[in-house]
């Protein structure tokens, strides 16, 4: 049983909310009171994924892509119309890419992981951060990766990324401090989830190797930090990292 944790009046947007880490995310804020939209790529997966949360609360959806600053735009304006406001962002859209020497990247594969984890985050804050300034009100969430921290072999486009990510949630949390909009970030440690499909089988068991805990992190467990950083109760850390990694996580 989840602990309660009150975000009633709260609207909030996820990205990359039709499956993985988004989801559990998405599933865990209505049971909390929160009014959601979920914004993703995928107009199928994103229709079917809100269907679904629409038994646990006020669930809505948009397709966006959040690499395109025209998308997002358009998505914001469509999600304020609907909700009528949102004071939560939970950035969590992301690829891992290829598993690959940093030199047999292509330029491309290694753009498009940049323009998604840490651009499309970048995009998404822009455009709701004025809304959260007007309302005096607002918390952000990144969903960044222990990755991040360390930099993984054979995923140098995600760790880069994620390494952004946490330097931009440092950034945002000091430029938004007396805003009443407070900007954290957790780094988790991998998540079994549909993203995995994307790695080889080897990086999957680096990952699982370099967890004390020697097992993978559960969705469910990063949704109830997330919750909570997308709370009232969370008043006092802005530009923080908080780690899931099971222990590996060495500072």
């Amino acid at each position: 049983m989840a602990n309660a944790i009150d975000l009633s009046g709260n609207a909030a947007v996820v990205t990359g909310g039709a499956r993985g880490i988004g989801y559990a995310c998405a599933a865990r804020l209505p049971r909390s009171g929160a009014i959601v939209t979920l914004w993703d790529v995928d107009p199928t997966t994103l229709w079917a994924a809100a269907e679904r949360l629409k038994a646990m609360g006020s669930v809505h959806a948009q397709v966006a892509d959040v690499s395109d600053a025209a998308s997002v735009e358009a998505a914001r304006a469509e999600t304020v119309r609907t909700m009528g406001k949102v004071d939560i962002l939970i950035n969590n859209a992301g690829i891992t890419g290829p598993n690959k020497k940093t030199w047999e990247y292509s330029p491309g594969e290694w753009r498009g992981v940049i323009e998604i984890d840490l651009i499309g985050a970048y995009l998404c804050a822009r455009a709701l951060i004025p809304g959260m300034i007007a309302l005096g009100y607002g918390r952000i969430v990144n969903i960044a990766s222990i990755a991040g921290k360390e930099g993984n072999p054979n995923a140098s486009a995600y760790s880069a990324a994620k390494a952004g990510l946490i330097g931009l949630t440092k950034s945002l949390g000091k430029e938004l401090a007396t805003s009443g909009v407070l900007v954290n970030c957790v780094t988790p440690a991998a998540a079994q989830t549909e993203i995995f499909q994307q790695m080889t089988e080897e990086h999957v068991q680096y990952m699982l190797s370099k967890i004390p805990m020697n097992r993978f992190n559960m969705v469910e467990e990063i949704a109830a930090l997330v919750a909570w950083l997308a709370s009232a109760e969370c008043s006092f850390s802005t530009g923080a990292v908080f780690d899931l990694s099971g222990g590996r996580a060495t500072y």
